[in-house]
């Protein structure tokens, strides 16, 4: 299993809102502390944990010489523009339940398509509960080999058996169905009576 590393830096908490080039503001907490600590994350490799592993992203935290497992909580975003503001990490040691939303990666879409068959997702993500250490980053699946009207349910994933779904049992997350023909409508011109009246004879 990958190790996502999420380096955090010292931060002085403020009133004032937090605007530094180059970084999103962001606290830590849990781990058997009661006080949160206020830090700072990098914007560029934290957009690319999130674009990769989702917003629930299993992360190994590192904190001056410390490193700690936790998970990203919460991600708050400005109203307007969603840009990221504010990152909430929960530091938990391995042995802790947690629950998680597990991103699905789906594979063998391109083959799919040279059938004329399209992937519609229904849901994203998998809703999880289990220890943080078998808890994996994402689920995948190949669906190259699907058929038309297959649908993507729970039985189609291989999970641990300790981590329990808590998705409904018949959730259906995905179903392969008939890509849509693009049709160019064309315009018929219909000669109506007074159009063919118009037009001149034509004699031999």
């Amino acid at each position: 299993m990958e190790q996502v590393i999420l380096n955090a830096l010292e931060r002085t908490a403020s009133n004032k809102r937090f605007n530094e080039e180059g970084f999103i503001a962001g606290v830590m907490y849990g781990d058997g502390t009661t006080d949160a600590t206020s830090v700072k994350f990098e914007l560029v490799p934290l957009r690319k944990i999130l674009g990769k592993h989702g917003s629930n992203a299993k992360v190994v935290v590192k904190y001056g010489e410390e490193e700690k497992t936790g998970f990203i909580k919460e991600i708050q975003r400005h109203p307007v523009t969603a840009k990221i503001t504010h990152i909430d990490v929960q530091l938990v040691s391995k042995d802790h339940e947690i629950k998680l939303q597990l991103p699905i990666a789906y594979k063998g879409e391109e083959n799919l398509s040279s059938q004329r068959l399209q992937l519609q997702i229904q849901k994203p993500e998998i809703d999880v509960f289990g220890k943080m250490a078998i808890m994996p980053d994402a689920l995948s699946i190949d669906v190259s080999q699907m058929v038309l009207g297959e649908s993507i349910t729970i039985k189609n994933f291989d999970l641990n058996k300790e981590i329990k779904v808590t998705d409904k049992e018949d959730e259906v997350y995905a179903s392969i169905t008939q890509m849509k023909e693009e049709v160019e409508e064309v315009e018929e011109v219909v000669a109506t009576p007074e159009a063919a009246a118009a037009e001149p004879e034509v004699k031999a």
